[in-house]
Protein backbone atom coordinates (compact mmCIF):
# COMPACT_ATOMS: atom_id res chain seq x y z
CA UNK A 1 0.00 0.00 0.00
CA UNK A 2 1.09 3.27 -0.68
CA UNK A 3 1.77 6.13 2.68
CA UNK A 4 -0.57 9.04 2.16
CA UNK A 5 1.25 11.90 2.51
CA UNK A 6 -0.24 14.51 4.76
CA UNK A 7 -0.60 17.34 2.60
CA UNK A 8 -1.59 20.73 4.56
CA UNK A 9 -0.81 23.17 2.02
CA UNK A 10 -4.08 24.48 -0.25
CA UNK A 11 -4.59 20.15 -0.29
CA UNK A 12 -7.55 20.28 -2.48
CA UNK A 13 -6.37 22.87 -4.56
CA UNK A 14 -2.67 21.33 -5.66
CA UNK A 15 -3.55 19.27 -8.72
CA UNK A 16 -3.44 15.05 -7.72
CA UNK A 17 -1.63 12.80 -9.92
CA UNK A 18 -4.60 12.15 -12.38
CA UNK A 19 -6.56 15.20 -11.84
CA UNK A 20 -3.15 17.11 -13.28
CA UNK A 21 -4.04 18.59 -16.95
CA UNK A 22 0.00 18.72 -17.15
CA UNK A 23 0.59 19.75 -20.78
CA UNK A 24 -2.73 20.24 -21.75
CA UNK A 25 -3.38 23.31 -19.54
CA UNK A 26 -2.68 26.10 -21.53
CA UNK A 27 -5.90 24.13 -23.62
CA UNK A 28 -7.76 25.51 -20.02
CA UNK A 29 -6.96 29.09 -20.45
CA UNK A 30 -11.08 29.79 -21.64
CA UNK A 31 -12.10 27.63 -19.37
CA UNK A 32 -14.91 29.25 -16.72
CA UNK A 33 -13.93 29.40 -13.23
CA UNK A 34 -16.96 29.75 -11.14
CA UNK A 35 -18.02 26.40 -9.60
CA UNK A 36 -21.18 26.81 -11.61
CA UNK A 37 -19.61 27.35 -14.80
CA UNK A 38 -17.27 24.61 -14.77
CA UNK A 39 -19.74 22.40 -14.13
CA UNK A 40 -21.53 23.32 -17.07
CA UNK A 41 -18.58 22.85 -18.81
CA UNK A 42 -17.42 19.30 -17.50
CA UNK A 43 -20.89 18.16 -18.27
CA UNK A 44 -20.29 18.64 -21.98
CA UNK A 45 -16.62 17.02 -22.36
CA UNK A 46 -17.77 13.45 -21.43
CA UNK A 47 -20.50 11.14 -23.26
CA UNK A 48 -21.67 8.44 -21.23
CA UNK A 49 -20.93 4.70 -22.65
CA UNK A 50 -24.04 3.23 -21.10
CA UNK A 51 -26.31 5.75 -20.67
CA UNK A 52 -28.11 5.81 -23.78
CA UNK A 53 -27.24 2.78 -25.42
CA UNK A 54 -24.43 0.88 -26.99
CA UNK A 55 -21.94 3.79 -28.56
CA UNK A 56 -21.36 1.89 -31.77
CA UNK A 57 -25.32 1.87 -32.40
CA UNK A 58 -24.73 5.83 -31.71
CA UNK A 59 -22.09 6.35 -34.39
CA UNK A 60 -19.28 5.66 -31.98
CA UNK A 61 -16.41 3.66 -33.40
CA UNK A 62 -15.67 0.26 -32.00
CA UNK A 63 -11.84 1.43 -31.55
CA UNK A 64 -13.22 4.30 -29.35
CA UNK A 65 -14.62 2.16 -26.91
CA UNK A 66 -11.69 2.28 -25.05
CA UNK A 67 -11.69 5.75 -24.13
CA UNK A 68 -13.40 4.73 -20.94
CA UNK A 69 -10.20 3.51 -19.20
CA UNK A 70 -8.35 6.51 -20.06
CA UNK A 71 -7.36 7.53 -16.55
CA UNK A 72 -5.90 10.72 -16.15
CA UNK A 73 -7.41 14.27 -16.88
CA UNK A 74 -4.29 14.92 -18.74
CA UNK A 75 -5.32 11.90 -21.21
CA UNK A 76 -9.00 12.71 -21.56
CA UNK A 77 -8.22 16.07 -22.34
CA UNK A 78 -5.86 15.44 -24.73
CA UNK A 79 -8.80 13.10 -26.84
CA UNK A 80 -11.03 16.24 -26.46
CA UNK A 81 -9.12 18.52 -28.39
CA UNK A 82 -8.24 15.66 -31.07
CA UNK A 83 -11.63 15.43 -31.38
CA UNK A 84 -12.71 19.21 -31.46
CA UNK A 85 -9.39 20.99 -31.68
CA UNK A 86 -10.89 24.37 -31.25
CA UNK A 87 -11.50 26.08 -27.75
CA UNK A 88 -12.17 23.95 -25.19
CA UNK A 89 -15.55 25.81 -25.01
CA UNK A 90 -16.37 25.28 -28.32
CA UNK A 91 -20.07 23.79 -28.66
CA UNK A 92 -19.74 19.73 -28.84
CA UNK A 93 -21.97 16.85 -30.75
CA UNK A 94 -21.99 13.58 -29.05
CA UNK A 95 -19.14 11.95 -31.31
CA UNK A 96 -16.74 15.03 -30.47
CA UNK A 97 -17.07 14.02 -26.65
CA UNK A 98 -15.19 11.43 -24.74
CA UNK A 99 -16.31 8.24 -23.75
CA UNK A 100 -16.16 7.70 -19.98
CA UNK A 101 -18.97 7.76 -17.20
CA UNK A 102 -19.65 9.55 -14.31
CA UNK A 103 -16.26 9.35 -13.02
CA UNK A 104 -14.65 10.95 -15.48
CA UNK A 105 -17.31 14.10 -15.28
CA UNK A 106 -15.86 14.33 -12.07
CA UNK A 107 -12.00 14.70 -12.74
CA UNK A 108 -12.54 16.90 -15.39
CA UNK A 109 -14.77 19.01 -13.00
CA UNK A 110 -12.07 18.26 -10.29
CA UNK A 111 -9.37 19.32 -12.70
CA UNK A 112 -10.91 22.55 -13.73
CA UNK A 113 -11.84 23.45 -10.19
CA UNK A 114 -8.18 23.10 -9.06
CA UNK A 115 -6.90 25.18 -11.93
CA UNK A 116 -9.05 28.06 -10.55
CA UNK A 117 -8.08 27.34 -7.29
CA UNK A 118 -10.97 26.11 -5.86
CA UNK A 119 -10.62 23.25 -3.26
CA UNK A 120 -12.45 20.28 -5.06
CA UNK A 121 -12.31 16.44 -4.76
CA UNK A 122 -13.81 13.53 -6.29
CA UNK A 123 -16.50 11.93 -4.23
CA UNK A 124 -18.02 8.31 -4.69
CA UNK A 125 -20.85 6.54 -3.46
CA UNK A 126 -25.02 6.19 -4.58
CA UNK A 127 -27.21 8.39 -5.96
CA UNK A 128 -30.99 8.40 -4.80
CA UNK A 129 -32.07 10.45 -8.01
CA UNK A 130 -31.21 8.53 -11.19
CA UNK A 131 -33.81 5.68 -11.11
CA UNK A 132 -37.30 5.49 -8.68
CA UNK A 133 -36.66 3.03 -5.51
CA UNK A 134 -33.01 2.49 -6.47
CA UNK A 135 -29.45 4.03 -5.02
CA UNK A 136 -27.58 3.67 -7.90
CA UNK A 137 -23.38 3.46 -8.14
CA UNK A 138 -22.34 6.83 -8.99
CA UNK A 139 -19.57 9.70 -8.81
CA UNK A 140 -20.07 13.57 -7.79
CA UNK A 141 -17.54 16.20 -7.03
CA UNK A 142 -17.45 18.29 -3.94
CA UNK A 143 -16.13 21.58 -3.49
CA UNK A 144 -15.55 23.66 -0.11
CA UNK A 145 -17.61 26.90 0.46
CA UNK A 146 -15.44 29.10 2.31
CA UNK A 147 -18.25 31.30 3.06
CA UNK A 148 -20.52 28.62 4.21
CA UNK A 149 -17.24 26.96 5.84
CA UNK A 150 -18.71 23.80 4.16
CA UNK A 151 -18.34 21.32 1.60
CA UNK A 152 -20.95 21.05 -1.31
CA UNK A 153 -22.01 18.65 -3.10
CA UNK A 154 -21.45 19.30 -7.08
CA UNK A 155 -22.90 16.99 -9.87
CA UNK A 156 -21.23 17.33 -13.27
CA UNK A 157 -22.79 14.86 -15.36
CA UNK A 158 -26.20 16.01 -15.28
CA UNK A 159 -27.82 18.67 -17.38
CA UNK A 160 -29.29 21.87 -16.11
CA UNK A 161 -33.02 21.19 -14.84
CA UNK A 162 -32.67 17.87 -14.14
CA UNK A 163 -35.52 16.14 -11.70
CA UNK A 164 -34.71 13.82 -8.79
CA UNK A 165 -36.42 10.52 -9.96
CA UNK A 166 -37.20 9.97 -6.87
CA UNK A 167 -39.32 13.43 -5.79
CA UNK A 168 -39.67 14.92 -9.31
CA UNK A 169 -38.09 18.20 -7.65
CA UNK A 170 -35.60 20.33 -9.84
CA UNK A 171 -32.58 19.20 -8.16
CA UNK A 172 -29.66 21.31 -7.50
CA UNK A 173 -26.99 20.62 -8.82
CA UNK A 174 -24.26 23.29 -7.27
CA UNK A 175 -25.63 21.46 -3.52
CA UNK A 176 -27.08 17.98 -3.95
CA UNK A 177 -28.69 17.77 -0.42
CA UNK A 178 -27.00 15.26 1.57
CA UNK A 179 -29.87 12.93 1.78
CA UNK A 180 -29.89 12.49 -2.17
CA UNK A 181 -26.03 11.20 -3.18
CA UNK A 182 -24.75 9.05 -0.13
CA UNK A 183 -20.92 8.83 0.12
CA UNK A 184 -19.18 5.93 0.02
CA UNK A 185 -19.34 5.98 4.37
CA UNK A 186 -23.09 7.34 4.53
CA UNK A 187 -24.08 4.51 2.37
CA UNK A 188 -22.10 2.25 4.66
CA UNK A 189 -23.78 2.86 7.47
CA UNK A 190 -27.24 3.21 6.13
CA UNK A 191 -27.25 0.18 4.95
CA UNK A 192 -25.45 -1.35 7.63
CA UNK A 193 -28.01 0.33 10.26
CA UNK A 194 -30.99 -0.97 8.24
CA UNK A 195 -32.44 2.75 7.39
CA UNK A 196 -31.90 1.35 4.01
CA UNK A 197 -32.09 -1.71 2.26
CA UNK A 198 -28.96 -3.08 1.39
CA UNK A 199 -30.55 -4.48 -1.72
CA UNK A 200 -31.13 -1.11 -3.30
CA UNK A 201 -27.33 -0.31 -3.80
CA UNK A 202 -26.16 -1.01 -7.26
CA UNK A 203 -24.81 -0.74 -10.16
CA UNK A 204 -27.79 -1.16 -12.18
CA UNK A 205 -30.83 -3.11 -11.23
CA UNK A 206 -30.87 -5.15 -14.29
CA UNK A 207 -27.28 -6.72 -13.62
CA UNK A 208 -27.17 -10.12 -12.36
CA UNK A 209 -23.27 -9.70 -11.30
CA UNK A 210 -23.65 -10.49 -7.61
CA UNK A 211 -20.39 -8.06 -6.97
CA UNK A 212 -22.37 -5.45 -8.41
CA UNK A 213 -24.90 -4.85 -5.79
CA UNK A 214 -25.68 -4.86 -1.83
CA UNK A 215 -22.86 -4.66 0.67
CA UNK A 216 -20.20 -6.28 -1.40
CA UNK A 217 -20.36 -3.12 -3.68
CA UNK A 218 -21.20 -1.17 -0.55
CA UNK A 219 -17.58 -1.90 0.45
CA UNK A 220 -16.53 -1.52 -3.16
CA UNK A 221 -17.80 2.55 -3.00
CA UNK A 222 -16.13 3.14 0.33
CA UNK A 223 -12.89 1.80 0.00
CA UNK A 224 -13.10 3.63 -3.72
CA UNK A 225 -14.01 6.57 -1.96
CA UNK A 226 -11.34 6.46 0.77
CA UNK A 227 -8.92 6.53 -2.66
CA UNK A 228 -11.04 9.57 -3.96
CA UNK A 229 -10.62 11.62 -0.87
CA UNK A 230 -6.78 10.82 -1.23
CA UNK A 231 -6.31 12.28 -4.19
CA UNK A 232 -5.98 9.12 -6.02
CA UNK A 233 -9.05 9.04 -8.20
CA UNK A 234 -9.56 5.19 -9.34
CA UNK A 235 -11.27 3.98 -11.84
CA UNK A 236 -14.77 2.77 -11.00
CA UNK A 237 -13.91 -0.29 -12.61
CA UNK A 238 -10.21 -1.00 -10.14
CA UNK A 239 -10.72 -3.48 -7.39
CA UNK A 240 -7.86 -4.27 -4.66
CA UNK A 241 -7.54 -6.21 -1.50
CA UNK A 242 -10.00 -8.38 -0.74
CA UNK A 243 -12.35 -7.06 -3.01
CA UNK A 244 -10.62 -8.53 -5.45
CA UNK A 245 -11.78 -12.25 -4.69
CA UNK A 246 -15.18 -10.89 -5.74
CA UNK A 247 -14.47 -9.91 -9.40
CA UNK A 248 -15.12 -13.37 -10.95
CA UNK A 249 -18.36 -12.46 -13.11
CA UNK A 250 -19.37 -16.00 -13.13
CA UNK A 251 -19.25 -15.56 -9.21
CA UNK A 252 -22.98 -17.40 -7.53
CA UNK A 253 -22.54 -15.11 -4.25
CA UNK A 254 -20.17 -12.79 -2.87
CA UNK A 255 -20.54 -12.78 0.66
CA UNK A 256 -18.06 -10.87 3.33
CA UNK A 257 -16.59 -12.43 6.55
CA UNK A 258 -17.72 -11.09 9.98
CA UNK A 259 -14.27 -9.74 10.20
CA UNK A 260 -14.46 -7.65 7.18
CA UNK A 261 -17.67 -6.45 8.29
CA UNK A 262 -16.38 -5.42 11.37
CA UNK A 263 -13.08 -3.09 9.57
CA UNK A 264 -15.65 -2.08 7.19
CA UNK A 265 -17.60 -0.73 9.92
CA UNK A 266 -14.31 0.62 11.47
CA UNK A 267 -13.47 2.21 8.19
CA UNK A 268 -16.99 3.90 7.61
CA UNK A 269 -16.67 5.58 10.91
CA UNK A 270 -13.27 7.07 10.45
CA UNK A 271 -13.61 8.00 7.04
CA UNK A 272 -17.10 9.64 7.58
CA UNK A 273 -15.44 12.29 10.71
CA UNK A 274 -12.18 13.22 8.61
CA UNK A 275 -14.29 14.17 6.17
CA UNK A 276 -17.30 15.78 7.82
CA UNK A 277 -18.85 18.21 5.77
CA UNK A 278 -18.02 21.43 8.32
CA UNK A 279 -13.90 20.04 8.19
CA UNK A 280 -11.78 22.97 6.44
CA UNK A 281 -9.76 21.19 3.35
CA UNK A 282 -6.86 21.34 5.29
CA UNK A 283 -7.69 19.34 8.46
CA UNK A 284 -9.67 17.04 6.23
CA UNK A 285 -6.85 15.87 4.16
CA UNK A 286 -4.56 15.47 6.86
CA UNK A 287 -7.11 13.19 8.85
CA UNK A 288 -8.32 10.99 5.45
CA UNK A 289 -4.53 10.13 5.08
CA UNK A 290 -4.69 8.95 8.54
CA UNK A 291 -7.61 7.08 7.55
CA UNK A 292 -5.68 5.43 4.72
CA UNK A 293 -2.48 5.06 6.77
CA UNK A 294 -4.36 3.21 9.60
CA UNK A 295 -6.90 1.04 7.78
CA UNK A 296 -5.22 -0.70 4.96
CA UNK A 297 -7.11 -0.12 2.38
CA UNK A 298 -5.64 2.67 0.46
CA UNK A 299 -5.29 2.35 -3.00
CA UNK A 300 -2.23 0.45 -3.92
CA UNK A 301 0.61 1.31 -6.80
CA UNK A 302 -0.81 -1.56 -8.98
CA UNK A 303 -4.33 -2.46 -9.05
CA UNK A 304 -6.32 -5.02 -10.91
CA UNK A 305 -8.49 -3.50 -13.69
CA UNK A 306 -11.80 -5.31 -14.75
CA UNK A 307 -13.46 -4.40 -18.36
CA UNK A 308 -17.01 -3.07 -18.37
CA UNK A 309 -17.03 -4.83 -21.80
CA UNK A 310 -15.99 -8.08 -20.75
CA UNK A 311 -12.82 -8.08 -21.15
CA UNK A 312 -9.84 -10.38 -19.21
CA UNK A 313 -8.97 -8.48 -16.14
CA UNK A 314 -5.48 -6.93 -16.12
CA UNK A 315 -2.93 -5.29 -13.70
CA UNK A 316 -2.24 -1.77 -13.84
CA UNK A 317 1.07 -0.25 -12.96
CA UNK A 318 -0.42 3.59 -11.68
CA UNK A 319 1.54 6.30 -12.54
CA UNK A 320 3.69 7.14 -9.12
CA UNK A 321 2.93 10.19 -6.67
CA UNK A 322 4.11 13.48 -7.79
CA UNK A 323 1.90 15.76 -5.30
CA UNK A 324 3.45 18.86 -4.15
CA UNK A 325 4.03 18.45 -0.40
Amino acid sequence: MTDYATHTNAAYVTHSVCSDPGPLRDWLADAPRTVAGIRRLASTLIFHYRASGNPTDLGFEPERLDEIDLRYADAILGRARELMPGSITDQRGDLERVLGCCRDFTLLFVALAREAQIPSRMRIGFGGYLMRGWWLDHVIAEVWDSAAGRWALVEPQLPEGFPDQETASPLDLLDVPRDRFLVGADAWHAARTGAIDPKRFVVDPSNPIVFLRSLPYLAHNLVMDLSAVNRREPLLWDAWSFLERFTDPNLGTAELSRDEIAALDDLAAALAAATDPGTDPETSAVEAAAVANTSGFGIPATVLTLSPYGRPPRRTALRSDRLAA
